[in-house]
């Protein structure tokens, strides 16, 4: 049973603009962070956290707690931005201290200096196959949380993903979940121009690889809250022996702010002026107000 604390689909949009106008405070304080992942991640990831991940921001460490292992690593600030706004840490300390010599938040996050991060990630690829050794300790120990692992669609051209894919299908971990967020651009590609994805050359495509190998796999509307929703209610009972899951959203780079996704490469990471973040500010207000009314 997921802890839930958000239990409606327009306070789930609502928590989402927040933390994305929290993400933009962050990068104009700061000055330049990954700025662009972390937008079109956060509404899976809020789903994720407020809703249905069995996560208790006060005992980060319960052993029977569902594990989330952020595998595209340089997307550390949403995550501490979530944190904080769970309590778990001070939001300005965060702001004041990220990225400097002895302090625990970095670009990258590091599991020996912030609680609630299972795994330091930040050189792509690895947390597939941390997720399928954790799911694998679990049935061990009959454990039936979930692992989810969050990659991005560049990450997915790594071979060592495909090799805990095939591995996971294979020993049938049915407890770990792999989410995609396909923002259709990498640091350096948009989409198709380094790898394509089959036929259809997108997130279907991908799912489809993903199907072949053994997992369920669904595409869903990165854009619509409802639909992630409904995915992630609708993951199989864990068994320890079936079918690893994955759920693919199809989102943009920069997701919310107009500007950032029409040049998603030159977002991947970057920093605002004054006049620029009182702009994002008003953007992702009425990016959030276009989800609110879609839904019922």
């Amino acid at each position: 049973m997921a802890r839930v604390q958000i239990e409606n689909v327009r306070d789930l949009v609502a928590k989402a603009g927040h933390i994305r106008k929290q993400l933009a405070l962050g990068t104009y304080r700061i000055g330049n962070v990954h700025i662009g992942g972390p937008m079109s991640a956060t509404d899976a990831a809020v789903a994720l956290y407020y809703k249905h991940m069995n996560f208790d921001p006060a005992n980060p460490e319960d052993p029977e707690r569902d594990r989330f292992i952020l595998s595209k690593g340089h997307n550390g600030i949403l995550l501490y931005t979530i944190f904080c706004d769970l309590g778990m840490y001070d939001w300005d300390l965060l702001l004041d201290t990220y990225n400097t010599v002895g302090h625990p938040f970095g670009p990258h996050p590091n599991r020996k200096y912030v609680k609630g991060i299972e795994v330091s990630t930040g050189s792509l690829g690895h947390g597939l196959s941390w997720a399928a050794g954790m799911a694998h300790a679990n049935r061990v120990k009959g454990i039936k949380s979930r692992i989810f692992t969050m990659l991005g669609d560049g990450e997915m051209e790594e071979g060592s993903n495909w090799e805990a894919i095939l591995y996971a299908a294979s020993k049938k971990l049915d407890n770990v979940v792999a989410l995609v967020d396909f923002n259709h651009c990498s640091a350096a590609f948009e989409t198709n121009e380094n790898v394509r994805w089959g036929e259809e050359g997108g997130p279907e495509g991908m799912a489809n690889a993903f199907r072949a190998f053994g997992w369920n796999a669904v595409v869903v509307d990165g854009r619509k809250m409802a639909e992630i929703d409904k995915a992630l209610a609708a993951l199989p009972e864990v068994q320890l022996n079936g079918k690893p899951n994955c759920i693919i959203f199809d989102t943009k780079k920069g997701q919310g702010v107009d500007f950032m996704e029409a040049r998603p490469s030159a977002w991947h990471i970057g920093g605002f002026a004054d006049d620029k973040f009182e702009e994002t500010l008003e953007i992702i207000d009425r990016y959030t107000n276009e989800r609110l009314a879609e839904v019922e």
